[in-house]
């Protein structure tokens, strides 16, 4: 069988019996050999991202028209229609492209001249609209691609601006300049004006420097603190932090060393990404496994690209070889798993395709933001950050606790399994006293390296994983968007942390049409009660207690539930409803268990199919206890890669028990945890949580019918 090597790097190969050729993609990364020495963690070098980069340029083009002005990567129609997603295609894609060149000294130049054409068609605004870019003017989301294009213009401006005509480069100025003065939704889109009016000004361009001020002055209402960003208004903490928030600001000082603002803003914007590295290093699984929460995960491995900014930016907060490790992993966990496809291309999913992950604005070229991870081939081959042996991530290093106090986050890491859980008392992409439904990519109360949030439709209106509902006599169960964040806290020892949620919990009837932006459904909310979450986490096990302070008279249960299992093989499932409550899910790799540590309660099972991208089925572990009033219920709540030994049994009940107690003042929780260890935590609030010996209970704010 003969095999020949096409230009856009695809392997034509003719069938045994002389069939029509086939043809498969480039192998990327795959095709190299691991290089255990530089890299004992990943085997990957620069040669695999230029690989990977390589793998993805090759089969994206093959898509692209014949005037390259756009790529339309096979797939369902996006929200926004045929014409921006094949602009998406086009500028997502040409990110790859310029950073690859950007740093290879003048090699790969070959994929940048294949977009130069594009240039010279698609700005033109006397061309037919089907073969053209959509313009700013015309769509707000070329606001957000014409970034793209501004960056690597500026980046590659040797190679690629500096060989387009004299008519090109004005028309091009001209398509920029529409995003002069435009508005935009008030969150990460704030970089993308920025970026796209600093690149005008170098050129000779028309900008504005009204519009640079408003920028950043709206850039530090977003500011949350401790170098974490709001995605906006709302307690909207996710990935977009890192390769927005962090990314967008250090790239656009590079571009303007000698501005003012740029020269006062700089050391903030580094010393902020600092703070950030700090906790985003802790949150990335010995697998590579990245945090599954928050809105656009179709963009995968974009989340690698805040760990490329500390190279770039010269940041002392991430060991360079720590840095290419944690960025390597994230992403070689999606290359080993089929992403890319056999084609070459991304789909709109996770490890392979699955549809409902993406948002309403997603359509088949928005994947392709996942170049943004490979920005660190800007760095040439000669940079420490590709020369410098890997170093481990934390969770190899050992177990540990964290704390991130602006979204509200403990961060959980074991070695023995290499998870990450983060257990959240402080995002849910709403306002305090939202009487919104929970969103499930932001609300819940934990997430991690090794589990997925459900998304079906259930889900979303009526959650179980990683929750606390109240039931009524419909089975509706209730939602916690809106609370009141408590705070965190971690022993000095980090083995231990605390952290606790004040809510008023509420049904939703959600509205027939909703706009799936990733927050929760929006619909008539009703009052269920109020109540105190409390979570104690050490290694694999978190201490759930709940103080429910009143309560609807239409609540008939109070509902615990642990972590969502999805796997082809559920190994085994258990549940029980004695007195020694009891649920338990197991996959041949995980185990999810919920056990009761303090009043009765019934164990279940809740199936779901088709809610995660992991697999067809999913299964959560739940207990239903009475509802009663001004007590605590305490559940232990595991999720190990150690299957079985560390499950919940009646020997693990005697020597396991939790005494939670407040007061105006703090919150103390005593704690006996199944391997005999004994702890003491506190939280100080400022809060009265229902449970004060001192002062009477204050009802807070409900703004619910």
């Amino acid at each position: 069988m003969g095999t020949t090597t096409t230009r856009t790097g695809l392997i034509d190969e003719t069938a045994g019996d002389g069939r029509t050729p086939t043809r498969r993609a480039r192998l990327g990364p795959a095709s190299l050999p691991d290089d255990r020495t530089l890299s004992p963690y990943t085997g990957w070098t620069r040669d695999h991202w230029v690989a990977l980069a390589t793998q993805l340029l090759d089969a994206a083009r093959r898509h692209g028209s014949d005037n390259h002005a756009r790529i339309h990567i096979p797939g369902e129609e996006g929200g926004y229609g045929h014409d921006v997603d094949g602009l998406e295609g086009f500028a997502r894609t040409l990110l790859a492209a310029g950073f690859l060149a950007a740093g290879s000294e003048g090699a790969h130049l070959d994929p940048l001249e294949w977009y130069a054409e594009g240039f010279r068609h698609g700005p033109n605004p006397l061309l037919d609209p089907s073969r053209r870019w959509v313009r700013p003017t015309e769509h707000d989301q070329a606001k957000v691609e014409a970034a793209s294009l501004a960056l690597v213009l500026w980046l590659t401006r040797p190679h690629l601006w500096d060989a387009l005509s004299a008519s090109t480069r004005e028309m091009t100025v001209d398509y920029l300049a529409e995003w002069i003065h435009a508005s935009y939704p008030k969150n990460n889109w704030v970089w993308f004006r920025l970026i796209t009016e600093q690149f005008l000004k170098s050129v000779g361009g028309p900008w504005s420097r009204d519009d640079q001020e408003e920028d950043l002055a709206f850039q530090e209402t977003c500011y949350a603190g401790q170098g974490w960003y709001r995605d906006g208004s709302e307690r909207a903490f996710d990935h977009y932090n890192g390769w927005a928030f962090h990314v967008y600001p250090l790239l656009w000082c590079d571009m303007a060393p000698d501005d003012p603002d740029s020269v006062r803003l700089r050391p903030v914007f580094q010393a902020r990404l600092d703070q950030y590295l700090a906790d985003a290093q802790r949150m990335v699984g010995a697998d590579g496994g990245m945090l599954a929460q928050g809105r656009s995960l179709i963009y995968r491995f974009a989340s690698a690209a805040p760990l490329w900014m500390a190279a770039i930016s010269g940041s002392t907060a991430l060991p360079l070889g720590l840095a290419r490790r944690a960025a390597s992993g994230l992403t070689k966990n999606f290359t080993t798993h089929g992403t890319p496809d056999e084609q070459g291309l991304l789909s709109m999913g996770w490890y392979g395709p699955w549809r409902a992950l993406a948002q309403s604005y997603s359509g088949p070229g928005s994947p392709y933001w996942a170049s943004s991870g490979l920005l660190g081939l800007i760095l040439p081959a000669s940079h420490p950050v590709w020369t410098v042996t890997e170093e481990p991530l934390p969770v190899e290093v050992g177990d540990q606790v964290s704390a991130c106090q602006a979204p509200g986050w403990l961060v959980s890491a074991t070695r023995a399994d290499g998870i990450v859980r983060v257990v959240n008392h402080g995002t849910d992409h709403a306002l305090p006293d939202s009487g919104r439904a929970d969103s499930p990519l932001y609300a819940h109360l934990g997430y991690s390296t090794a589990t997925f949030p459900l998304l079906d439709a259930d889900s979303w209106a009526a959650p179980v994983t990683q929750s606390v509902s109240l039931i009524d006599s419909r089975g509706r169960a209730s939602h916690r968007s809106g609370f009141l964040a408590l705070g965190t806290s971690v022993s000095t020892d980090g083995r231990t942390g605390i952290a606790a949620s004040h809510a008023h919990p509420h049904w939703v009837d959600p509205d027939p049409v909703q706009t799936h932006h990733g927050s929760g459904l929006v619909g008539d909310s009703t009052w269920a009660g109020e109540m105190t979450v409390v979570s104690v986490v050490r290694g694999p096990w978190e201490v759930r207690a709940i103080h429910v302070d009143e309560a609807s008279t239409r609540a008939e249960r109070l509902r615990v539930g642990g972590w969502a299992m999805t796997g082809e093989q559920m190994v085994s499932t258990t549940s029980s409803d004695t007195v020694d409550g009891f649920a338990c899910v197991e996959t041949d790799t995980l185990v999810s268990s919920v056990g009761t540590l303090s009043s009765q309660a019934r164990g279940g099972i809740q199936f779901h199919w088709d809610a995660s991208p992991l697999g067809a089925s999913s299964a959560v572990p739940y207990l239903d206890f009475p509802v009663r009033t001004g007590t605590w219920v305490s559940v232990l709540i595991t999720l190990s890669g150690q299957v079985s030994p560390i499950a919940f049994s009646a020997g693990e009940k005697a020597r396991t028990a939790a005494d939670i107690h407040s007061t105006g003042s703090s919150i103390r929780a005593h704690i006996v945890w199944p391997d005999g260890v004994d702890t003491d935590s506190t939280l100080p609030v400022s809060f009265t949580t229902g449970r004060d010996d001192n002062q009477p209970h204050q009802r807070s704010n409900r703004n619910l019918k």
